[in-house]
């Protein structure tokens, strides 16, 4: 069987992630659709989420260091009354409580907090580092580290809809931001945690937001 020819293909491909699928598979997957030599994406999305996952090729890899950068938009359902070990439907839930009766006036009180410049801790499950050792590979041992809060910002936040046990919403933030933590702490302000039960991707800037 002869060796597949990889070639010199520059340039960037918005790709819609599917759900199920590592950001590093749907990588080399492209890159062997594409027969690419270089190929690199601009900002991991775990297996939970889907959408937007630019990959670039060649020349192109030069501006991934941009699109990490740069804001995003999500659309994402929170589910009240519990919170998650993991902060999304993946982890085990945990800690029960009832949920208010909320209306849309008890919503905007809330996330009116979260809007702006507002300080952020990271969550464990996630790909930070503390010596050299990704956070959630701790996490799975039932390490805690404390994490220093960081500076984000929230650009906008809009209900799309809400039922009795489920918030949706649209989030463009800035680099650095965790949704998961975003819900979290939404639901801790409404006093009957939550976790992200949907997340997909709309946006990466320079890039238009998609329909969902």
């Amino acid at each position: 069987m002869s060796r597949r020819q990889f070639r010199k293909l520059n340039g960037i491909l918005l790709l819609d992630k599917a759900l199920g699928v590592s950001s590093n598979k749907a990588l080399q997957d492209a890159r062997f659709l594409f027969q690419a030599e270089k190929a690199g994406h601009t900002g991991s999305l775990d297996p939970l989420a889907s959408g937007m996952l630019p990959v670039c090729f060649g020349e192109a890899t030069k501006v991934s260091a941009y699109l990490l950068d740069s804001d995003k938009r999500y659309r994402t359902t929170a589910t009240l009354g519990y919170i998650s070990t993991t902060g999304d439907a993946e982890g085990d839930k945990l800690n029960p409580r009832p949920i208010p009766v909320l209306t849309d006036a008890d919503l905007e009180a809330v996330l009116t907090q979260f809007r702006g410049a507002i300080q952020q801790i990271p969550p464990m499950y996630s790909a930070l580092k503390k010596d050299g050792q990704p956070l959630y590979k701790l996490a799975r041992q039932g390490v805690e580290i404390e994490r220093q809060a960081r500076a984000i910002t929230i650009h906008q936040l809009q209900i799309i809809e809400h039922t009795a046990s489920t918030i949706t919403l649209d989030v463009t933030c800035s680099k650095g931001t965790y949704i998961r933590t975003l819900v979290e702490d939404i639901g801790e302000a409404l006093g009957c945690g939550a976790y992200v039960s949907m997340l997909h991707r709309q946006a990466v800037d320079p890039f238009s937001a998609w329909r969902m």
